[in-house]
């Protein structure tokens, strides 16, 4: 409600534009009488391109709905009679007017909050000139407000001369007509007797010459008013060039990069909308200027003057229509890109956004939009404007044309391509060692539309960021390491696609903790220890120094083109393993700290053995994707007073979605303290899943999955459950409670491979017989084992 409370205070110009965001589609009583709940609701959280999102803006709409309806009913008094009707109404339109499209009145409160926002600090920027950003604005946001209202007094200024000057030329013209009429009078003196003639003509002539006297003089200060004006309007489209490249060239770019980064898990790049607000405003003071000069050229043909003025006009012309094809055509741009891993016959969506088309009027004739797969060479074409058919594309999509829709609730002019879908795809030949998920394409968006008229007519195009084109799921993982690797270290107004063949490993770093953080959804990233790990993978080292790394260089072939000594796979293909584990299975346990994860095997035995028996640590397998084994200490049971580190073959994705990993460690008894002192049951227990409960009426048991181990170690208070454990079906608890009862076939080989890694193949086989096993009737169990 503080926001509500400030917009109420606005004055001027900016209390006018706070009014004109309410009307119809949105009354200024619903924002007055439910400020704080609108100001406290998750607005920014839902996407308004993602259908799935629609019921949480339809819960949105309800509550708005039920927020107003009580509202109306706790009115009392004369005056309230009519504020109860009035509230009841807006309930019911608002209800009729989103209840087809909910995600509308999302937009619609975004839309309103935000200028708000930005309305208050705008105001509260004035107000303190001299001081620093105020409620956290930038710096360069204040400059460009405060050349903006730079702009605003020259144009006022201009405009001032303007005036004057058609003033002057309107008298101009009267009293160079009167001399015409002297002229006219001088020439009919000859009829006349001569007396009458001389006295007439001298003062008529008298009369003429101090009349043209003032005209030369008058012709004179016309031409310097006009040269003035145009001198002025140098100075005033040369600022405006000069915002128009800090809002396009520097703020908009800059948008394009977050965009980019968010591609790889960055923060979001930020609404459009202030760039909007300041695009807008450039093309208002853009098109003025253009109409100031426009008037001029017609006060000169009106009234031809020799002098440089009109060389002057003709070149203010050029300028200004420069710099607004300029500005049109880079706010033609793509607010929600296409997916960059984009898979044949799967649709996808985009949106594309001409951040000036509410203001010049573009949407009274909707232009249409169409998107076309191109390869990197044909991008590189386009750009050097060097001539291309159009019926060049390499590939086909379905549904790729769209008209661009105003709404007016948001002043927006988008395009959303919602159910585009790749057909087929072309593919050149490719360099040397390079694979299909190397070879980058991009969408180009193209539109064509006039303004003024048809005074200008715009051709605007604008290309995604860079796509690789796959066929199968199995492709992904390796496209994705060429979407990263390109939005991680490209460069602005690079040609395309050029990417850096090898970068800083702590460029990298950045990279892989970006994505990392985003796909684990935590806060926690990577840590230095994590990073030094990650480099000893890398660069085959065995370095624990940092510093060794700093200035190293990691090549793309290292990255995900050459396999990891000993291996058959990249490292990237390895850390995206990681990532899909986590993200899957994992990320509430490596958000509470108890995955270490990044460690090899004897960095592991060296932390335990330090330990009590019974310490456990979770690290990711050296030797397989996406794989993560349990190391624990504890006595060797085959020879007495000798510890040793112990290692569970891997568990990986598939292992999870049988059985999870508390479970796991909580069915294996001799895993007692997580590294460094943890209890296990204080770290996994409330991620357990609850016992079974019996099965009755059909004369069955429903059976258990537990993770066991057969081998007995030695631990400082054993519990009373049997050593002997594997990975089984278990009875119901009360069968399971017989230790002398065995069900399982006697196995002659150890569960655990030379390395103490457990073969969870073979225990599932056991696991697939005791199921079978427990499918037979109870009576049918226990007379087989008793005979």
């Amino acid at each position: 409600m503080a926001l509500w409370i400030q917009a109420q205070q606005l004055q001027g110009d900016a209390l006018h534009q706070m009014q004109s965001l309410y009307g119809q589609h949105f009354p200024i009583e619903v924002r007055h009488y439910l400020a704080q709940w609108l100001e406290a609701q998750p607005w920014d959280t839902i996407d308004l391109e993602n259908q799935q999102d629609e019921p949480k803006a339809r819960h949105l709409l309800d509550d708005l709905v039920k927020g107003l309806q009580r509202k109306a009913e706790h009115q009392m008094g004369e005056d309230g009679f009519l504020l109860k009707i009035k509230l009841g109404h807006y309930a019911a339109q608002l209800k009729s007017s989103y209840d087809p499209c909910p995600l509308e009145l999302v937009r619609c409160v975004k839309h309103i909050l935000y200028t708000e926002q930005r309305l208050v600090q705008e105001a509260s920027n004035a107000s303190s000139p001299g001081s620093g950003p105020v409620d956290g604005t930038p710096q360069r946001y204040q400059q460009i407000n405060q050349t903006f209202e730079e702009l605003r007094g020259m144009m006022q200024d201009t405009e001032n001369d303007l005036r004057k000057l058609q003033h002057s030329q309107e008298y101009f013209i009267i009293q160079y007509q009167e001399s015409l009429r002297i002229q006219a009078q001088l020439s009919s003196l000859a009829s006349l007797p001569p007396a009458e003639r001389v006295q007439r003509e001298s003062g008529l002539q008298s009369r003429k010459s101090t009349l043209e006297g003032w005209l030369t003089r008058e012709a004179n200060t016309l031409q310097k008013y006009r040269q003035g004006f145009a001198e002025k309007h140098q100075r005033t489209l040369a600022l405006l060039r000069k915002q128009q490249t800090v809002i396009v060239d520097d703020e908009l770019i800059q948008w394009k990069r977050r965009q980019q980064l968010a591609g790889n898990g960055g923060p979001s790049e930020g609404g459009l909308d202030i760039l909007q607000a300041w695009c807008e405003k450039l093309a208002d003071m853009i098109w003025q200027n253009r109409q100031q000069i426009r008037r001029v050229e017609h006060l000169t043909q009106q009234l031809p003057i020799p002098g440089p003025t009109e060389e002057l006009l003709t070149e203010l012309n050029a300028t200004v229509t420069d710099i607004i094809s300029a500005l049109v055509t880079s706010t033609f741009i793509i607010e929600k890109q296409p997916p960059q891993v984009l898979k044949t016959q799967t649709k996808f969506s985009a949106t594309v956004r001409l951040l000036v088309g509410g203001k010049l009027n573009v949407h009274m004739n909707p232009p249409q939009v169409k998107a076309t797969i191109i390869s990197e060479q044909q991008a590189k074409a386009l750009l050097k404007n060097e001539n291309t058919r159009k019926s060049d594309s390499s590939g086909e999509i379905l549904n790729n044309n769209c008209v661009m829709e105003y709404h007016q609730n948001t002043g927006t002019l988008s395009a959303h391509f919602r159910t585009m879908s790749l057909k087929r795809i072309k593919r050149s030949d490719r360099r040397g060692a390079e694979s299909v998920t190397e070879e980058k394409f991009t969408v180009l968006f193209e539109s064509q539309f006039s303004v003024g008229g048809n005074e200008l007519v715009f051709h605007v195009k604008t290309l995604s960021l860079p796509v690789v084109v796959i066929v199968h799921g199995s492709q992904d993982n390796n496209a994705t390491a060429t979407v990263l690797w390109d939005n991680a270290f490209s460069e602005p107004g690079r040609v395309p696609f050029i990417v850096p063949d090898k970068v800083l490993w702590p460029q990298l770093c950045e990279a892989l903790n970006m994505k990392y953080k985003s796909e684990v959804q935590s806060d926690r990233g990577l840590s230095e220890d994590n990073l030094v790990f990650l480099a000893q993978k890398a660069f085959s080292s065995s370095s624990n120094n940092p510093e060794d790394y700093s200035n190293m260089t990691i090549t793309w072939s290292q990255f995900n083109r050459e396999s990891l000594p000993g291996r058959n796979f990249t490292f990237w293909q390895w850390f995206d393993g990681v990532i899909e584990l986590m993200k899957k299975h994992l990320k509430s346990h490596w958000n509470d700290g108890a995955i270490l994860g990044f460690l090899n095997k004897q960095q592991a035995q060296d932390m335990l053995m330090s330990k009590p028996n019974g310490t456990f640590l979770l690290r990711f397998s050296d030797s397989e994707i996406g794989g993560i084994t349990i190391a624990w200490v504890a006595e060797n049971p085959h020879k007495a007073g000798e510890r040793m580190v112990w290692n569970l073959m891997p568990f990986t994705t598939k292992d999870f979605s049988i059985r999870s990993l508390a479970d796991r460690i909580s069915d294996l008894n001799h895993l007692l303290f997580l590294y460094p002192s943890q209890s296990k049951e204080e770290v996994f227990s409330r991620y357990c899943t609850p016992p079974n409960a019996k099965a009755v009426g059909d004369g069955y048991v429903k059976p258990e999955i537990k993770q066991v181990v057969k081998v007995e170690f030695t631990l400082p208070n054993p519990e009373p459950s049997s050593g002997n454990s594997f990975m089984e079906h278990a009875a119901s608890p009360t069968v399971g409670q017989h230790h002398n009862f065995t069900i399982y076939p006697s196995m002659n080989e150890s569960m655990l491979d030379t390395e103490g890694e457990f073969d969870l193949d073979e225990t599932m086989d056991m696991a697939r017989q005791v199921e079978e096993f427990l499918r037979q009737p109870i009576e049918t169990q226990w007379s087989g084992q008793q005979s």
